[in-house]
């Protein structure tokens, strides 16, 4: 129970929380490289970003579907708490931050397993010339199956003339029967909705994962390149 408190603490601040800014939206990607299982995929996910009085939010729930009947749920719930921010400093903020990990995987012949993970550390938003935002993340992960470890993460928004490139890279430790894995996931996308008469923002365009030891198993490396249609509301 003691893992969980950091992040009850900060979901039951947001009752209290003046909203500054929200974001949802629903994204499908169609890929055929993916590494440990089968190679083909469809992924459905969900998301919602959130800037508060009290700090920010990000929660996605990926659904995959692969070609040969398996099938995975994977989410993520990652509220930052604001301790300081900073005046005409390349360091805007910085955060107390703390992410759950849910996964749950069932294959075509029934079998199946589940794990919950959770990290906590430091976190911080970057003034850097260009970029919409730049986040860096420090943790301590407390793993559901395996020996604890730490994640470095980065994330970034970038505009680029009529193009949009977004991402993230986490960077895992080693832990036992574990090497360490980086796993570098970037999406260029153009928006369509004005063209199609909508309000909100409709992105078509790609999504490249460059994974290093995928899930910290030594030399599967994964190079995916995924179709993706995502959609602002």
């Amino acid at each position: 129970m003691y893992k969980l408190l950091p992040i009850l603490l900060l979901a039951s601040g947001t009752a209290q929380a003046k909203t500054l800014f929200s974001d949802y939206s629903v994204s499908y990607l169609n890929g055929n490289n993916y590494e440990v299982g089968d190679s083909d995929r469809q992924v459905m996910t969900l998301e919602h970003f959130a800037v508060t009085s009290w700090g920010d939010s990000f929660t996605f729930v990926d659904r995959l579907h692969s070609s040969n009947g398996d099938k995975e749920t994977y989410a993520e719930f990652s509220p930052r708490l604001k301790l300081t921010s900073f005046e005409n400093s390349p360091l805007k903020s910085v955060f107390i931050a703390t992410t759950a990990e849910f996964g749950s995987f069932s294959s075509a012949d029934n079998f199946g397993n589940s794990f919950t993970n959770y990290l906590y550390g430091i976190g911080s938003a970057w003034a850097v010339p260009g970029f919409d935002f730049v986040n860096l993340n420090l943790y301590k992960r407390n793993n559901d199956d395996s020996d604890n470890n730490y994640q470095t993460t980065i994330s970034w928004g970038l505009p680029i003339g009529p193009l949009y490139f977004d991402g993230f890279m986490d960077y895992a430790t080693s832990r036992e029967g574990a090497k360490p894995s980086m796993n570098l996931t970037s999406q260029l996308k153009y928006d369509i909705a004005p063209h199609v008469g909508l309000d909100s923002k409709l992105y078509i365009g790609i999504e490249y994962a460059y994974w290093l030891n995928k899930f910290g198993i030594d030399g599967v490396d994964e190079k995916n390149m995924s179709l993706l249609v995502k959609y602002h509301f």
